[in-house]
Order: structure tokens, then C-alpha cells, then sequence
């Protein structure tokens, strides 16, 4: 079974992996190319490649140590005729994505007589959409998983050929959480290919509610300190590491990396009744414990453990206070 691999960020990158492995291994597959975003210029005017495309580079000099050819990378900016004309000498038979970024219009898909997959990080028809992990971990599930789907012309709506449920602890960011759903990705698609018809042909409709999440942006990060000390503990792990989480004090921009709700907090220090009580404006730095920079919030208070100001390097908050002697009394945000 040939197969073009439509992907772009590093989430993919294991499920790359796996596509040679197999090929190499002759376990039935042939990774027929790559589809990826185009190299974007970043700092200093430098063009940089996706990470998917550089990990398919590294992937050619083991496939030539084995006699393998390299992978034939294809780098459209848009899918329209001049695209499909460079897949057509490819001769993929089923095109599986996962986080490419761009719709695949019906004169796309048939040239793959098998049609196409989709990978995606979540547990349709819940977070359909561009930012299911965030998601995830904002609304506080207990679990998410990832889906295998049949694209369909509606996002994220195609039938389901296999799946796997991800226990979440609560303390998950979607740097950790994205990192262990590519491992399990990877997994699944390695179980699906290699009985592939059968499961294609027993795919089911999703069932339950459908529920969208959108594209993030950066002044999302915003915190709203009104809000409950475990939604900004989400918003905070959610945010890790783009946009970030971030507040301020005066013009000053303050990130904050990583925090707690002080009440459940791992250290085995309980809340005090201040903690529960206190009347200070939300935003207001009540002072520090072992748990931290002890903050109000609108319900609760958080403990933040590591922060940064916006030009200087994150420390963790007993460096920090060392740096801030009247940081105790502030109220951030105002």
C-alpha cells in the first residue's frame, strides 16, 4: 500500500517514523512521499523547514544506509491543479493526515483510490477542530484520546476506524499531553495498516455531542484573574508553550510558567482559612508558602511556582522573590 503522509508540526513526526519503519521492516507499506507545509522564514530572514520535513530528511540517510530511496518531499502552497499534478507520479494509493493544516478538496482526494485518513488528538465528536489538546486540558476532562477518521467533507465528521482513550491526571500541559499523544498515534496507525480493508470497511458514524474548539491566539493568554484558581491553573497548562499565560504590573509583562491551585497542591501543606477567605481583589499577591507566590483569584487562590518578566529568564519563585522584595502586596493585572 503506497501512502502520502500529509503533515506538518512535530505532533506527526512519530507517525512519520512509523510509516518508514514499516516500509523498511516490509510489513506491507511504502511511504510514497511526504506533504508538508512550505519553509517559512524565521528569525534573522533564515527559511526553515517544517518539522516534519526535517525529520523526513533525517529518515533518508537510515533509508540509504538500507538501500532505501528517499522520500520524495512535496511542498505546495496551495492544493490545486500544479499540486495534484506533482502527487499523480507518486502513485499514493491512501493519503493519511494528521495536523496538515489545509482542506482537501474532492479533486484532491481521488487521486488515492483507497481515499484518505485522518489522525486526530482528541475523542470525536468531542473538539473537533485546530486546537484540540489546549482544549482538552482548559475544560479539565479526565480523559481524551486520539481517533483515526475517514475525511469527509465536513471537519472532523468522518466515520471512525479506530481509537484509544488517554487517562489525563489533571496536570498535564499541551506541550507533555501533545507529546504523549504522538507516541500513541503512532501505535494506532501501525495497528490500523497492517489490517487495514477489513477496519476501513467497518467504520462507524461518530456518536454524541459535537463539539468545536478554534484556532488559539496569543491574547488569549491573557489572564483574567476574576476567574476560578483551577481555570487559570488550565488556561496555564493549556498555554504551555505557545501563547503562554502572561499578566501584568503596570506596562510590565509577567508569563507565568507554571502554577497550582494552592489547596491541591502535591506538598503536604493544607489551605489555610486565609487561603479560603481572603477578601483581597482578585490579582492581588497575598504573599508566599512552600507552595509558592500565593495569588487571589475570583474563587480560590493559585500558587505560581515559576515566571518570568517578558524580557528577562524564568526562575523559579523563590529566585524571583529574591529579585522582587515588594512584589507581596501588588495586584497584577491592574
Amino acid at each position: 500500500m503506497r501512502i502520502l503522509f500529509a503533515a506538518t508540526p512535530a505532533i506527526a513526526v512519530p507517525c512519520l517514523r512509523t510509516l518508514s519503519e514499516m516500509e523498511l521492516e516490509k510489513k506491507g507499506v511504502t511511504l510514497a512521499g511526504v506533504l508538508t507545509n512550505p519553509d517559512r522564514q524565521r528569525r534573522h530572514g533564515q527559511m526553515e523547514p517544517s518539522d516534519v520535513s526535517t525529520a523526513a530528511s533525517a529518515l533518508d540517510a537510515i533509508r540509504k544506509e538500507k538501500g532505501f530511496p528517499p522520500i520524495p518531499q512535496l511542498k505546495p502552497e496551495k492544493l490545486d491543479a500544479g499540486a495534484r499534478e506533482d502527487v499523480v507520479p507518486l502513485a499514493p494509493e491512501l493519503l493519511v493526515s494528521f495536523a496538515y493544516g489545509r482542506i482537501f478538496g474532492p479533486r484532491f482526494l481521488a487521486l488515492f483510490p483507497l481515499g484518505g485518513i485522518n489522525i486526530h488528538p482528541s475523542l470525536l465528536p468531542k473538539y473537533r477542530g485546530a486546537s484540540p489538546i489546549p482544549a482538552v486540558i482548559l475544560n479539565r476532562e479526565k480523559e481524551t484520546g486520539v481517533c483515526i477518521q475517514k475525511l469527509a467533507a465536513e471537519m472532523d465528521s468522518g466515520n471512525i476506524i479506530a481509537s484509544l482513550k488517554i487517562e489525563l491526571s489533571g496536570r498535564e500541559t499541551t506541550a507533555s499531553l501533545s507529546e504523549a499523544v504522538s507516541e500513541k498515534a503512532a501505535l494506532l496507525l501501525c495497528e490500523l495498516l497492517s489490517d487495514f480493508g477489513p477496519r476501513a470497511a467497518a467504520a462507524k458514524p461518530q456518536e454524541g455531542e459535537v463539539v468545536y474548539c478554534r484556532e488559539i491566539k496569543k491574547e488569549a493568554g491573557l489572564i483574567d484573574w476574576g476567574k476560578s484558581a483551577a481555570e487559570i491553573d488550565a488556561q496555564i497548562r493549556a498555554f504551555t508553550p505557545w501563547p503562554l499565560s502572561f499578566t501584568s504590573r503596570g506596562k510590565d509583562t509577567l508569563i507565568i510558567l507554571e502554577a497550582q491551585c494552592a489547596a491541591t497542591h502535591d506538598a503536604p501543606v493544607a489551605a489555610t482559612q486565609a487561603d479560603v477567605e481572603s477578601d483581597a481583589p482578585p490579582g492581588t499577591v497575598l504573599g508566599t508558602d512552600s507552595r509558592g507566590i500565593l495569588v487571589q483569584t475570583g474563587d480560590g487562590i493559585l500558587a505560581v511556582t515559576r515566571l518570568q518578566w517578558q524580557t528577562k529568564k524564568a526562575l523559579d519563585w523563590k529566585a524571583f522573590c529574591n529579585g522582587e522584595r515588594g512584589f507581596v502586596g501588588l495586584r497584577l493585572g491592574s
